[in-house]
């Protein structure tokens, strides 16, 4: 993390044994077979790791949530009447690779079992990136992922309505199948006690034209972020794993998007995997989702094996 002329930095830092102490008397309510069922490709996460990382984690937002819903009655009082409840939103960011879906998804498990807040949804930005027609007319295909490449309009408008206690609050779906936007096709959130928003660009800012255009971003909605960490050498050997694995599985369905991949030598395959983060998604980590990484609430950072061994929490 980097510190400030006179030395002082807004992050507590931990090392994974440190960290796994403030657990408490959190309780494991996963198993393994639940992890089996969350982990994403090419990533295992232990049930060890979920004890160490995973619950002291839980039992922070817990601690957060609980304090949002005694703020909410305190207004209730104040106005003399109930208001309609609004999901607390935690953004989750991260590189292409670095396993922010896994993370997510466990996340939402262990939230979802504390009887405070037992409704938890999960919305990934990926349904909010336009659709392939409108990206081909802009000539926007190979920056599919970097901030121009999503309706930010769309996006503000269902953070916005979620905020504002909405009954029924729909997003689009998005296939990584047939790499594009689901016509017909959304997810209906009703009233959700925690939100996760996941996603590549979920703490940028505006830039240039758009800021005349777009006052508010997603993370000005956000009770509290999370950003995944790791050196990108790693993640570049993590997504190259993973092409390998989908070579082999996903891109020989017929319908994929991807079907030209399936038949790459294993070299050829590496090497288009690497031309593709060097042209697109290494080159997005660098310019527009790393420097995000210091605006998080919690950063976890991640070793080559893809375990967290370094957490972050800033102080105010």
């Amino acid at each position: 993390m980097q510190r400030s002329p006179n030395g002082y930095t807004p992050y507590v830092s931990f090392s994974r044994e440190e960290w796994a102490r403030l657990r408490a008397n959190t309780p494991m309510t996963l198993t393994d077979g639940d992890l089996k069922t969350l982990r994403g490709l090419n990533e295992f996460v232990s049930l060890q790791e979920v004890t160490d990382v995973y619950l002291p984690m839980s039992r922070l937002l817990n601690l957060y949530v609980a304090a949002a819903q005694g703020l909410h009655h305190v207004t209730d009082l104040f106005l003399g009447k109930p208001e309609r409840a609004v999901p607390y939103i935690i953004g989750v960011a991260g590189s292409v690779a670095v396993g922010k879906s896994t993370f997510a998804r466990i996340l939402r498990a262990l939230l979802a079992r504390w009887p405070n807040h037992p409704k938890v949804d999960l919305v990934t930005t990926d349904g909010f990136l336009y659709p392939n027609r409108v990206l081909e007319e802009r000539g926007l295909m190979n920056r599919k992922g970097f901030p121009e490449s999503y309706d930010l309009r769309r996006l503000m408008r269902f953070m916005a309505e979620l905020k504002s206690g909405a009954e029924q609050v729909r997003a689009p779906v998005y296939s990584h199948l047939v790499y594009d936007i689901v016509s017909g096709e959304e997810a209906v959130l009703e009233q959700p006690d925690i939100l996760i928003v996941e996603g590549l660009n979920v703490l940028q800012t505006p830039d240039g034209a758009r800021r005349r255009s777009i006052r508010t971003f997603v993370s000005d909605f956000f009770d509290f972020s999370i950003y995944l960490d790791a050196d990108e050498g790693d993640v570049e050997e993590w997504y190259v794993a993973r092409f390998l694995t989908l070579r082999d599985t996903a891109f020989r369905d017929p319908r994929s998007y991807f079907r030209r991949y399936a038949e790459l030598s294993t070299e050829d395959a590496v090497s288009t995997a690497r031309r593709i983060w060097t042209d697109i998604n290494g080159l997005n980590l660098r310019e527009n989702i790393r420097p995000t990484r210091d605006r998080a609430r919690l950063i976890l950072r991640k070793a080559a094996d893809h375990s967290i061994r370094e957490i972050r929490l800033r102080k105010t």
